[in-house]
Parts: C-alpha cells; sequence; structure tokens
C-alpha cells in the first residue's frame, strides 16, 4: 500500500472514529436527561413524551452508527479494496472501453450496487424504528412504488445530464471543469423552477388550501411582507409519516408555500401564521439565494480541483483503481469529498443556524412571538426532537439550533 493509500485510510478511519464519538456524546447527553423534562419545557412536554422522544433519537443513533461503520467499510471495498476495478473490468467484457456510454455504465452500476447494499437501513428505519414509535404511515406497497418512481425519475433526468458531463469532460479541455460547472448550474436552476409543479406531484397530492379563514390570515400575512407565490398548497404528507412540516419550494414565479396535512393538525391557525412567518424569514433575508450562491462556488472549487487530479495516475492509485478515465475520476472524487469536507460541518451548520435565528426574528416582526413559541414547541413534541443534545454535537450537525436555546431567543427581547 502506497503512502497516499495509507493516508487516505489514516482520513476515512480518523473521520469514522470523530462520527463515532459525537455520537457517544449526543446518547451520553441523552440518557443523562431522560427522567427529567427541562423547566423551561415542563408545563408544556410530559416526562412520557420526553422520554419517547430520547428513545426515538437513541434508536435512530444506534442504527446510524452500524450504518456509519458498515458505511465506511463498503467505502474502503469499493476503493482500496478493488471494487470500482472490479466494475470496470466487468465492463470491459461487454462494452468498449473509453466511451460515453462505458463511463455512464460504470457510475450508474457503482449507484445501483451501492443502493442495494444500503436498502437495509432504509427498510429498518422506516419500517423499524419508525414504526415502533409511532410516525411511519407508508405500506410496503407504498414505499415500493416510491422506489420504482424514484428510480425512474433518476434515470430520465439524471442519466442525460450525466452523459453530458462526461461530454463535456471529454471534449472541452483544460477547462472542461468550468463548462461542466455552468452544466451543473443551468441544471440545478431548472430543478428548482420544475420541482413544485411537475416532480413533487408525482410523490404526494396537493390541494389549494380550502380553510378560509387560515387562507385569509396567510393571505394578508403574504401582503404585509411582500410575498409572491402561486399559491398556497396542502400536501399529503400523512400518508408516509406522522411528521410534520412546512416549507416553500421553487424560484421566481414557481414558488410555492407547501403545509404537511400532519402540520395544519397539530397546530391551531395563529400559530401556523407564526410558523410560515419563519418560513417568509428565509426568503426575505435571501437565506435560500445565498445558499444557492455558496454551494455554486464550493462546487466550482471541486470541480476545479477534480481537474487538477484527473489525468494524475497517482490519484487512481491511491484509491485502489488502475483505470485511468473521466468516469472512474469523477466517481472517486465524489466519494473522497464526502469524507474529506467532514471537519467543515460546524461553519456549514453555524450559518444554518444562523439563519434560522435570522427568520425567528423576522417572524417576531411580522406575528406573535407566543404563536411561534408554541407552535416551535408542539413541534418538537410530535416529532420526538430530543431536547438535551450535546453541544458538540450540535456544532457539527444541527443545522436549526435546540429546542431550548431558539425558545430562549425568541422570549429574549421584545
Amino acid at each position: 500500500m502506497s503512502l497516499l493509500s495509507q493516508g487516505f485510510l489514516a482520513i476515512v478511519i480518523l473521520v469514522t472514529l470523530m462520527k463515532l464519538y459525537l455520537a457517544s456524546r449526543q446518547m451520553k447527553a441523552i440518557k443523562t436527561n431522560i427522567n427529567q423534562v427541562p423547566a423551561s419545557f415542563s408545563q408544556s412536554i410530559s416526562l412520557s413524551d420526553h422520554q419517547k422522544a430520547a428513545n426515538y433519537n437513541l434508536a435512530k443513533l444506534r442504527l446510524g452508527n452500524l450504518e456509519l461503520v458498515f458505511g465506511t467499510i463498503i467505502l474502503l471495498l469499493f476503493t482500496l479494496g478493488g471494487g470500482i476495478e472490479f466494475i470496470n473490468t466487468k465492463l470491459n467484457n461487454v462494452m468498449t472501453t473509453g466511451t460515453l456510454s462505458y463511463g455512464v455504465a460504470v457510475i450508474a452500476a457503482f449507484t445501483v450496487i451501492n443502493a442495494i447494499i444500503n436498502m437495509p437501513f432504509s427498510l429498518y428505519s422506516t419500517f423499524g424504528i419508525e414504526q415502533k414509535f409511532g410516525f411511519n404511515k407508508i405500506t410496503v406497497k407504498l414505499f415500493i412504488i416510491d422506489l420504482i418512481k424514484t428510480t425512474l425519475l433518476s434515470c430520465i433526468l439524471g442519466i442525460p445530464f450525466l452523459y453530458l458531463v462526461l461530454w463535456l469532460m471529454a471534449i472541452m479541455g483544460n477547462f472542461w471543469w468550468l463548462w461542466v460547472w455552468v452544466a451543473f448550474v443551468i441544471f440545478n436552476v431548472l430543478m428548482l423552477l420544475i420541482y413544485p409543479t411537475f416532480i413533487a406531484p408525482i410523490f404526494n397530492k396537493f390541494t389549494p388550501l380550502s380553510d378560509i379563514d387560515l387562507k385569509v390570515r396567510i393571505d394578508n400575512l403574504l401582503t404585509k411582507c411582500g410575498f409572491q407565490s402561486r399559491g398556497v398548497f396542502v400536501m399529503d404528507g400523512s400518508k408516509r409519516s406522522s411528521h410534520g412540516n412546512a416549507y416553500f419550494t421553487g424560484i421566481g414565479k414557481s414558488k410555492r408555500i407547501v403545509f404537511f396535512d400532519t402540520l395544519i393538525k397539530q397546530l391551531n391557525h395563529v400559530e401556523i401564521e407564526a410558523v410560515l412567518a419563519h418560513e417568509l424569514g428565509h426568503f426575505k433575508r435571501k437565506h435560500v439565494l445565498k445558499q444557492m450562491i455558496v454551494s455554486f462556488v464550493m462546487a466550482l472549487i471541486a470541480l476545479y480541483i477534480l481537474g487538477l487530479l484527473i489525468d494524475s495516475q497517482t490519484f487512481y492509485n491511491a484509491l485502489g483503481v488502475s483505470t485511468v478515465n473521466n468516469a472512474n475520476g469523477l466517481l472517486l472524487f465524489m466519494l473522497v469529498l464526502g469524507v474529506v469536507t467532514f471537519p467543515l460541518a460546524p461553519l456549514s451548520s453555524y450559518f444554518s443556524r444562523k439563519n434560522e435565528f435570522e427568520a425567528d426574528a423576522f417572524a417576531k416582526e411580522h406575528a406573535n412571538k407566543d404563536d411561534l413559541i408554541s407552535g416551535l414547541v408542539k413541534m418538537y413534541k410530535d416529532n420526538a426532537s430530543t431536547l438535551t443534545p450535546d453541544e458538540l454535537y450540535v456544532k457539527f450537525y444541527y443545522s436549526h439550533p435546540p429546542a431550548s436555546v431558539r425558545i430562549a431567543h425568541l422570549q429574549a427581547g421584545s
């Protein structure tokens, strides 16, 4: 094993151990506080609900640890263990190497094999943990239908885009990475435009909000905030899960406001209005636009780095692959990227939590903060969110502030 291969192995093991350590801290924090509801929630969340949330999160963490260790082994088998090289060898026997179709086949084969390997974890998460704690509503039939739809959609949209990427890599010379980035940006913007109208309805039913009183409240809030959308819709999320949520999707004139039907049942009108004011805060503070720009910049940097490595035999050999081609290079780089960027997670999470605070501040200006607080508490309770997370775990993984911190922040000031 070369020095670079040893370095890659060391980084993979180190990141895995770091993730296991963070999970152990989170589990300890939950177990330590399992028999005591935090004082700030003692009047709104019962001990039994608090303990249910604790056990639910502990179960997810245990499964996550198992999936992490298993995933690390699979990653090493695909790379240093020769898995990707094996895929290339088998495809060499049935396809002409160097063609675009060969490159697509390599990546598609890896994707299918990896999906099959990880399927048991998805099944246990849905029909084991979620079922045990009363959150799962999806049937085996609907699970299979969703899987078929997702696969077909990935083929219809993903394969042509992959052909385009590999074609640009092959013909655009040393600056292929810039052309691929342009294609990446255009593709993602198009997905944002068509998702609300054409893709989301493939999986869920969206009906215009029928509650007249609630609709009047929302229309008044939208007018006050200067927000224009294609409408307010209720999504039948209850056919898959009892978890509730609300979001707006799309960009430009394709924007839609969506409430899960479970959320409509969980919250009263003023709480829904306050939660929507928070979501509108993300829009008015341009968080979505800023996140898009950051993601596009990061993609540009990543593609530039890949451009430096794509023809390096050393890069391939260090990751257990001898065949130098664009498909292998792209695949290996994506696998490595997921490992080496983990230390940046606290930075990403910090800015995400900062955005949540800003959206909350906006909501306080345009709705009643007590309504937002009561709505959030109901959502924490119904979604079985832990109220006692570990501080270091929060820094790495939490895109939203912990419940106690967020509520205290909302209560502070006017």
